[in-house]
């Protein structure tokens, strides 16, 4: 009996020993995305699924947020490990602009990947009339919600334009899907969206009523410089759009913290490029993410797990 104790108390003994360590090995990872109807959140919970089914004693999950502003914030607080956001939001915040919503700089902000090109994609019903810039003066537009990347890719157009919000009719500050809704209601004239192009609510609204692309030529690139770039939206990417239509992209960033752990974000970074087929499958815009280019021109530094990844695969 006093043998069967002593094993009996070995075993808890052992059971605790080894208790802390299942423990501390289980390891927690928050996607940060955007609103439900953009291309982040698809994205982002294939990208949940993938690290989920191949990264041991890892949880993930999903937050839907506002987007890029929202997103850097969280992930330099500690509060996700891994977002999307656009370029500029990312340059904005290691730069430390009030304006773009950064005090400070962003010190522990870090690059996971570049992926792929948000395209600025400014749609109005046809009957508005708009079909450039110029048409918006004194009409209805949403711009986004307020400090998304969304919004200040529409600041820095309109102020490349030599415009503001002041010459517009209405400014509206609303997410993608709820922009969409006042246009088919006929409360708002048109809707503009940073996003990877096929963006659902476009899609939505092209199959609702009939759209105009409203162009913003190429000059406006040149005058912001990096990150935009002109670029165009292919005929057909929506319902009733039968040519191509002029407009800027802006790379898209997956971005952690300095952090979190280098093994985490060295399998973020390899888990990612070893299953893409499961992000395209998610949404086309994930076709355009490619390795040879994802650790180029980044305005913040690699994370060094992401950077051990790039050099192992010879892409650095």
């Amino acid at each position: 009996m006093k043998h069967f104790a002593r094993l009996a108390a070995s075993a808890v003994a052992v059971g605790l020993a080894f208790a802390p360590a299942a423990a501390s090995a289980q390891q927690f990872i928050n996607v940060l995305t955007g609103g439900t109807s953009g291309v982040y959140y698809p994205l982002g919970v294939a990208l949940s699924k993938v690290y989920g089914d191949n990264i041991e004693g890892v949880k993930t999950q999903v937050q839907s947020t506002k987007a890029s502003v929202e997103n850097i914030k969280l992930v330099s607080q500690g509060r996700g490990e891994i977002g999307f956001a656009l370029g500029d939001s990312v340059k904005a915040a290691a730069e430390g602009n009030e304006e773009a919503g950064f005090a400070q700089p962003v010190e522990n902000l870090r690059a996971i990947a570049a992926i792929y090109p948000n395209y600025v994609q400014i749609v109005a019903s046809e009957e508005s009339g708009i079909t450039d810039l110029e048409g918006l003066k004194g009409k209805g537009l949403s711009v986004g919600a307020p400090a998304s990347g969304t919004e200040l890719n529409a600041r820095a157009i309109f102020e490349a334009a030599g415009m503001s919000y002041d010459d517009l009719g209405k400014t509206e500050y609303l997410p993608f899907a709820e922009s969409v809704e006042l246009i088919k209601n006929r409360q708002l004239d048109a809707t503009l969206q940073s996003a990877g192009l096929g963006v659902a609510s476009i899609r939505d609204l092209a199959s609702s009523i009939s759209i105009n692309m409203v162009a913003v030529p190429a000059e406006i690139a040149e005058t912001l410089g990096a990150p935009f770039q002109a670029a165009e939206i292919p005929a057909g990417t929506y319902e009733g759009q039968d040519e191509a239509v002029p407009t800027l992209a802006i790379t898209n960033i997956l971005v952690t913290s300095s952090e979190v752990d280098e093994e985490l974000a060295y399998q973020m970074t390899k888990q990612l490029f070893e299953n893409l087929d499961q992000l395209v499958a998610a949404h086309n815009a994930a076709k355009s993410i490619d390795p040879e280019t994802a650790a180029k021109n980044l305005p913040v530094p690699l994370h060094p797990g992401a950077e051990r990844y790039y050099k192992e695969a010879g892409l650095l």
